[in-house]
């Protein structure tokens, strides 16, 4: 084995660009942990984010022509792809079917903020969303389910992003009112 080598952003990118396998095994061993933390946070299943992060690194191979280094740094450029991509996927209809009616294999289910949500095991979760106003249960469904920001969320619903907030902190504490 030679020596290792190492890239400034520049000399990835144009290598890169030129297609040099050795600067995307380069890519690959320092940045698919973070790119695949990322994805996991919004890809729950281990396995599927494991898929969704061999498919981002196929698109940045194919994509990399389109990058724009004064637009931006090649770490920020991948992590919009695997985001995206990660979204796209929950989103799809084979991944909405495969969730449906599945019940949340822990008793615990620990939210964004601190709240735990406890006796999920035997009720399904969006059973106890049903209980929730729409306006409050729709937040909850976009927010951490369907992986979008508070501010993608006031966009979307055309709210207020303080009312986003407040309406995602006050349903969360009615979750764990309902779970008691």
């Amino acid at each position: 084995m030679g020596p290792v080598t190492t890239y400034t952003e520049f000399e990835l990118v144009s290598s890169l660009k030129e297609q040099n396998a050795q600067a995307f095994g380069y890519l690959y061993d320092n940045y698919s942990g973070a790119l695949y933390s990322i994805i996991n946070q919004i890809v729950p299943d281990e396995e599927l984010a494991s898929d969704v992060l061999q498919e981002v690194f196929v698109n940045i191979w194919r994509k990399i022509e389109s990058y724009d280094q004064t637009k931006g740094r090649l770490f920020t450029w991948m992590l919009n792809i695997a985001r995206n991509l990660s979204i796209d996927t929950i989103r799809s209809k084979a991944y909405q079917n495969s969730q449906k009616n599945r019940e949340l294999p822990s008793s615990e289910l620990l939210m964004p903020g601190g709240y735990v949500l406890q006796q999920v095991d035997s009720i399904g979760l969006k059973k106890v969303l049903d209980k929730l106003k729409r306006e409050y249960s729709t937040l909850i469904d976009l927010a951490y389910f369907k992986g979008y920001t508070h501010e993608e969320i006031a966009e979307i619903e055309n709210i207020p992003l303080g009312t986003v907030k407040t309406r995602i902190r006050t349903a969360l504490l009615q979750l764990r009112e309902h779970l008691k």
